[in-house]
């Protein structure tokens, strides 16, 4: 007797009995000439930019997909990113996806894989999940290289000054791993080095890779290298990567990294995917090279923000937009029946039950995403992210109050069906795409860091006021008088919350931001503001989802979700 088994309904089992195009002949259909193809296998691709010709009349649109405040529930924002691009595609448009690469810290952490879902995946997922073509590790190794030197620049004299409690640049490695946060370096006597408190940060924390995603192309890449601050001297002088002489050999490390790599949709849609920076800790969007790369080659190009509008999108809006001149042309906030739930107080353990009351209490916190995005002069279209327990009066219940706002809002299959069940989202922001464009920063550049930080508190998160440690006073002095006020303000906050609380789900109102820390990052071109308890180093959590994975007798990936 023959025993039929269910197939593998997983993303893993669903991604391996798809069918893929050789790599050449998605490149060939996005018409991107064989000279600006370097290929890593049958699948992936790296693009050489400066041998990329426009396409059409100009650069292509952008659609950015940003969220509701993510909850363990699941919202599905990558997953939606490709259906939409699937279906836009499916319509004749000429579409592109920029996405980030994930970081194998995460992936082997709580998260797992970071490539969509179902059949709205791009592949091959768990080569993208896990190294990659190895842009983290030249990251990884340029920002190691510069510690390298700085702690040598001390052994051997400290001709510049260092102050070596001032350092303010730590080492950094793609891996959660909480027990590296603080460490001393240097023991073993003077042959050893100049002992010191450090530590490391996670590689999508680092500076490094902050520059990596926000330069036009490889001489911005070199230049904001050298303009990165790695600490003072004695007398509370900035000192730079360029007076070490580290950024030259720093960008040998990274000159083939800084290519965006070429993969493909379940649907056969091109996706560029480039940079990792996440949103809670950095500035949480792909690399302006990937964003702009397919905008030349596309007539829209769907691109994504870490975490909820609070977070990635803001950074998109005010950072990247504003230097790689890519401000988005519509945003898709994506919500889900089971995150709302939860932020109406519904532990995940009920989420599979109908719950129309919470679901209506929940719509505080996808109104608030909606209004941040609206401060931006666009109106977002939402993507209702169907699950299997969703009920239609759940589903009607968020309709209905999208229909009283004004805002377009589309129920999507996009894990069951990929760009099938994604036909009305994709006909409604192709409608936003046709709005009137009235895009603004929230704030100007030349207004204060303390301003800047101000407008994003009470702006974007709802704050009434914003409390400043005495460490962060000082260093707000020590950005008045370096000059440094002409930068962007990149927050570092929980994504759970628009506070700094992630216990404060909903939207909280009558709280004060608590700003602990400024680190300015004067290569990227920005202030980091650190807020509650926010760690540039994650930990592993109680269950690592690396306890689930393996490999088979084939040497295939298993439970890499």
């Amino acid at each position: 007797m023959t025993v039929m088994h269910e197939p593998d309904m997983s993303d893993l089992g669903i991604a391996s009995r798809a069918t893929l195009k050789p790599i050449s002949v998605i490149a060939e259909a996005a018409g991107i000439e064989a000279d600006a193809v370097e290929f890593y296998g049958k699948y992936k691709a790296k693009i050489d930019p400066s041998q990329i010709t426009t396409q059409g009349t100009g650069l292509g649109k952008v659609v950015l997909v940003t969220g509701m405040s993510p909850t363990p529930a699941g919202e599905g924002k990558t997953t939606v990113v490709v259906g939409l691009a699937d279906a836009l595609a499916a319509t004749g448009t000429r579409t592109m996806m920029a996405l980030r690469e994930p970081s194998v810290g995460p992936s082997f952490g709580m998260k797992g894989g970071a490539t969509g879902g179902g059949y709205s995946q791009v592949l091959p997922m768990d080569e993208i999940n896990l190294h990659f073509t190895g842009d983290f590790h030249a990251i990884t190794s340029a920002n190691n290289l510069l510690m390298a030197l700085l702690d040598n620049h001390l052994q051997q004299g400290n001709a510049l000054g260092i102050d070596p409690r001032r350092i303010t640049f730590k080492r950094v490695m793609d891996m959660n791993d909480r027990a590296l946060r603080n460490i001393v370096i240097g023991l073993g006597g003077p042959a050893q080095g100049m002992p010191r408190e450090t530590g490391f940060d996670i590689t999508a924390a680092s500076e490094v890779m902050a520059v990596f995603c926000l330069a036009t192309d490889l001489a911005d890449l070199r230049a904001r290298l050298g303009r990165m601050t790695v600490g003072y001297t004695y007398d509370k002088v900035p000192v730079t990567v360029d007076d070490l002489g580290a950024a030259g050999s720093m960008a040998l490390l990274l000159k083939e990294a800084i290519k965006p790599n070429l993969v493909q949709s379940i649907g056969g849609t091109p996706a560029l995917i480039h940079g990792g920076p996440f949103a809670n800790i950095a500035h949480g969007c792909n690399s302006a090279i990937a964003t702009n790369t397919a905008r030349a080659l596309a007539d829209v190009v769907v691109t994504e923000a870490g975490f909820g509008s609070d977070l990635g999108a803001e950074k998109f809006m005010n950072i990247k937009a504003h230097y790689a001149d890519c401000a988005p042309d519509a945003v898709v906030i994506v919500a889900t029946i089971r995150a709302l739930k939860m932020h109406g107080s519904v532990p995940k353990s009920e989420l599979a039950q109908e719950n129309v009351a919470a679901v209506r209490a929940g719509l505080a916190n996808l109104a608030h995403h909606a209004q941040i995005v609206s401060k931006f002069g666009i109106r977002p279209v939402i993507a209702l992210n169907r699950f299997t327990t969703d009920t239609a009066a759940e589903l009607g219940v968020v309709i209905d109050w999208a229909n009283s706002q004004g805002i377009d809002c589309e129920v999507a299959d996009v894990w069951g069906q990929g760009g099938a069940g994604t036909g009305d989202l994709a006909a409604a922001v192709l409608r936003a795409l046709e709005e009137p464009k009235n895009f603004a920063p929230l704030y100007g550049m030349t207004q204060s860091t303390e301003d800047k930080i101000r407008r994003v508190a009470t702006e974007v998160y709802g704050a009434v006021e914003v409390d400043y440690s005495a460490k962060a006073e000082q260093m707000l002095e020590q950005i008045h008088d370096n000059g440094w006020d002409n930068l962007p303000v990149c927050m570092a906050k929980t994504q759970y919350s628009f506070s700094d609380d992630p216990t404060l789900l909903g939207a909280p109102q009558d709280f004060t931001l608590q700003v602990r820390e400024l680190i300015p990052k004067t290569g990227a071109g920005f202030v980091v503001a650190l807020t509650g308890a926010i760690m540039t180093m994650p930990g592993l959590p109680k269950n690592p989802a690396a306890m689930r994975m393996d490999i088979d007798e084939q040497g295939n990936a298993v439970g890499l979700a």
